[in-house]
């Protein structure tokens, strides 16, 4: 049987994203260390050969831009910066969807937390008049209102044809966990007052994708009516929701980024995390650690890309959910990192939000009240 770092290297030395160095380069042998660590040098990665011209040309866009204005660091530079480029770096691509799909967009509230109701300018169809859609923005739980709730909410609204209601939730460093979920309680206990809970779908991306299963198991938890649909996106329900397995560190490779475990070591001054004073056994933070909460959820979407550093816990969180009789389903992007199927207009991200869109058609209800 040949070693486990020939696998490797044929796996690396395949032209897969590059937004760091161009230059071919020959993939020398790696080393592998009695405890299974591989060392390779000298490794060129390019994008994937299945992404679309489209995919590419705006990926490369995407690189370029993050080059010349990276993200401010959130424990170095303080959140407020993080947040004000947060709005800079995703408003574009959120102009690009509402010429995509024309929306009406309003700013209200509902439970005392502020949301942003979406409704596609071409109506709702007359099979969604009793359904609803809710959305929870990513941003790592301190940045992302308004403008990454709407990129995932805009495309969803437009195909789907159905109103998703995006909820601007309590983040850290201000608030720390369980306040996000409470808010999601709130909005889903006034919609409930409208739409029967089979018929009411909650979904989101990275931090809004393990808050929405968190919020399932909140709601499980307080014994409110489940509602019909999950869709955790760009996430897992594992403790540290991103960190951990295959993903963590060969990801951060593919996207020219250091490995989440060379990340600077955190000021005693940072701002507070949103996890701060949860319990990472907890199954109200992270509901994989717990089967009986886990074996409680409807019907659930889990979303993730190839080059995601989330993938291993989003296909762990899976395989847990199919071993505890869920009926969960795996959609992985080929090519795409994290959150990168929300890049407006190419092939990919309109395939996959039909996909999402789908999934939740065949599970919601249909019936009014």
């Amino acid at each position: 049987m040949w070693p486990p770092y020939w696998l490797l290297a044929a796996l690396l030395g395949i032209p897969v994203i590059a937004n760091a160095q161009t230059t071919a380069t020959r993939l020398e042998r790696p080393v592998l260390d009695p405890d299974g660590t591989v060392h390779a040098d000298n490794v060129t990665i390019g994008m994937s050969s299945f992404l679309s011209a489209e995919a590419r040309a705006a990926l490369s866009r995407q690189y370029q831009s993050d080059q010349i204005d990276p993200a401010p660091d959130y424990y170095l530079e303080g959140v407020e910066k993080r947040r004000a480029y947060s709005i800079r770096f995703h408003k574009p691509n959120n102009d690009k969807w509402r010429a995509i799909f024309p929306s009406d967009i309003s700013h209200t509230t509902m439970g005392g937390v502020g949301v942003d109701v979406i409704v596609p300018k071409s109506g709702i169809a007359p099979e969604n008049e009793n359904r609803v859609l809710i959305n929870l923005h990513g941003g790592g739980f301190y940045t992302g209102a308004v403008h990454i709730g709407q990129n995932n909410s805009i495309p969803v609204a437009g195909i789907g044809r159905i109103k998703v209601v995006s909820v601007d939730y309590r983040m850290a460093p201000e608030f720390t966990f369980p306040a996000a979920s409470e808010d999601v309680e709130k909005v889903y206990m006034e919609l409930l007052k409208s739409y029967r809970p089979e018929n009411i779908g909650i979904y989101g991306c990275s931090a809004g994708g393990a808050l929405a299963g968190e919020a399932i198991a909140w709601i499980n938890r307080h014994k409110l009516p489940r509602p019909g649909a999950v869709g955790v996106f760009c996430a897992g329900l594992m403790p540290g929701i991103a960190r951990g397995g295959d993903s963590s560190t060969i990801a951060w490779l593919m996207n020219a980024q250091p490995p989440s475990g060379m990340a600077k070591a955190r000021p005693a001054n940072a701002p507070r995390d949103y996890f701060a004073s949860a319990d990472m056994s907890d199954p109200m933070a992270f509901p994989a650690n717990s089967s009986e909460v886990l074996g409680a959820f409807p019907p659930t979407l889990i979303l993730t890309g190839t080059r995601d550093f989330a993938m291993s816990s989003a296909i762990v969180t899976h395989l847990k959910m199919l071993e505890v009789g869920v009926d969960a389903e795996l959609i992985v992007a080929e090519g795409l990192g994290h959150e990168q199927y929300v890049i407006a207009g190419t092939p990919e991200s309109i395939k996959v939000n039909t996909q999402i869109w789908r999934f939740f058609d065949r599970k919601l209800g249909r019936a009014g009240m």
